[in-house]
């Protein structure tokens, strides 16, 4: 059990350190260590998955009560997709930042982020899932006011409020559970789902998914987004929609399948469903109309995890399976859009979609990039994210229990997939296909910062050859 802690605790070590050293004078040492963090941490991560499923109690408080960590197919699963990303992210970086203040500010936060998010997936019970879940927003906020501007600081906040204001509701849908004794067991040990009609318990497990549901962009809790993105770095912007959002989904699951609660059949299902699929439609109806292009991504974030969060409100594992798809497929194509989006704004200083008419001319490669994960998020096959949409409405349809629910859910994802081609695939068609008179002017980035993103983007379509063997993993 010591490979899952040195992933929590080697990023935390080397953030701290950057955090306290001046290394302004020593951008290399400064990157090297981050290079370094990350990568043992993928180590260590990938040690863990290899090995059979461990739990280890660190401080037991009572016989029921502790910090618990566990190395369940779960807690690989998302730790090792969070490693992956995190060190593409880190080394676009490299390029990015140096033009940006406050690198020491913005690379401790990062990782210290990467070893709460560690433990928040390697956690074993709901009190330590809740305080991992409480630190990763801490962590995290740095990043978002990293340029310390009034814009930057008030975003910040309300990432903050939100936040803390979400996890306020899940703590009171915990302290209801463990006051009935349904909470102190450790997820997935001897855990058998029951009905149940107590009003008090199906009241505090939809206030546990509404809460977490807010770092996941849930309506009517998903105002942070569209506020943070836009002023944070899009390194930052990429973490934390690919990845960092994905939190809440990763509480969500816990709760609903790791806890012997059953909400399957209940009020608290349909509303959930309900509040699931009101974001998916906002989300991309926002998105459609918005002309920030990172804006416009971080609307679209809001929909897409909200994908998962309709595929598990489904309760079924077709649906399951689709969700967990999409949290693999999206992590990786979010990312690269933002990544893309990140270049062009650098590189052109114009963050208007209307205004980017030729950038492919300009900037090929990072424009193919953007292209090949507008592809994949939009659903066009061979893309992945195909075939993690196509579980979702299958699941949904699949499920007699559903009634009309197993109609109007693959009707609401499949508008919103027509959505997401509208407001993705008018800036590759503008930025290859400028008017006749437009004079191009070279501008791509620097190799560290297109290749992360090239790759991303060739991994769209690659990682569709893994669907089999991941449903076998799931």
């Amino acid at each position: 059990m010591l490979y899952p802690y040195l992933s929590m605790l080697i990023p935390i070590f080397f953030g701290i350190l950057l955090l306290i050293l001046n290394l302004k004078e020593s951008r290399r040492l400064k990157l090297f260590a981050v290079t370094l963090a990350i990568a043992a941490s993928l180590a260590f991560v990938i040690v863990s998955a290899i090995g059979d499923k461990h739990i280890s109690e660190l401080i037991p408080f009572s016989d029921t009560l502790g910090i618990v960590f566990e190395t369940d197919g779960l807690s690989k699963l998302f730790a090792l997709t969070t490693n992956l990303i995190w060190l593409f992210v880190a080394v676009y970086s490299f390029g990015y930042m140096k033009h940006e203040q406050n690198e020491n500010l913005f690379y401790g936060f990062m990782l210290i982020t990467l070893g709460v998010l560690n433990a928040l997936w390697f956690s074993g019970n709901l009190l330590t899932m809740y305080l991992c879940f409480e630190l990763a927003t801490l962590a995290s906020m740095p990043m978002v006011l990293s340029s310390l501007s009034k814009e930057a600081i008030k975003a910040a906040q309300k990432y903050l409020f939100y936040s803390i204001g979400g996890a306020f509701l899940a703590l009171f849908g915990i302290v209801v559970l463990y006051s009935k004794g349904l909470g102190d067991g450790i997820f997935g040990v001897d855990t058998v789902a029951i009905p149940t009609d107590d009003p008090l318990v199906l009241t505090a497990m939809l206030m546990m998914i509404i809460g977490f549901g807010t770092k996941a962009g849930m309506y009517p809790m998903h105002g942070w987004l569209p506020t943070a993105h836009p002023v944070a770095p899009s390194p930052a912007s990429a973490l934390l929609s690919g990845l960092i959002a994905e939190a809440g989904v990763f509480a969500v699951i816990r709760v609903t399948r790791c806890t012997p609660v059953s909400v399957k059949g209940t009020w608290v299902q349909y509303v959930w469903l309900v509040l699931a699929l009101i974001t998916v439609f906002i989300g991309s109806m926002m998105a459609y109309r918005e002309k920030h292009i990172k804006k416009r991504l971080a609307y679209s974030t809001v929909s897409q995890v909200s994908y998962m969060m309709a595929g598990l409100a489904c309760c079924n594992s077709i649906a399951f399976y689709g969700a967990i798809l999409h949290y693999i497929f999206h992590a990786i194509i979010k990312t690269a859009l933002f990544m893309s989006a990140g270049s062009i704004i650098m590189q052109t200083g114009k963050t208007n979609v209307d205004e980017l008419e030729g950038v492919g001319k300009e900037m090929p490669v990072t424009m193919w990039g953007y292209t090949l994960a507008s592809l994949g998020l939009i659903g066009i096959p061979p893309a992945c994210g195909f075939f993690s949409k196509y579980y979702l409405c299958v699941g949904a349809l699949g499920d007699a229990g559903l009634g009309a629910f197993g109609y109007i859910t693959p009707a609401v994802l499949i508008i919103s997939a027509l959505l997401t081609a509208g407001y993705l695939l008018p800036v590759t068609v503008k930025g290859f296909f400028p008017n006749k008179d437009f004079i191009p002017e070279k501008r791509e980035t620097g190799a560290v910062m297109y290749i992360p993103l090239l790759l991303l983007g060739v991994l769209t379509f690659l990682a569709s050859l893994l669907v089999e063997n991941l449903s076998k993993l799931i």
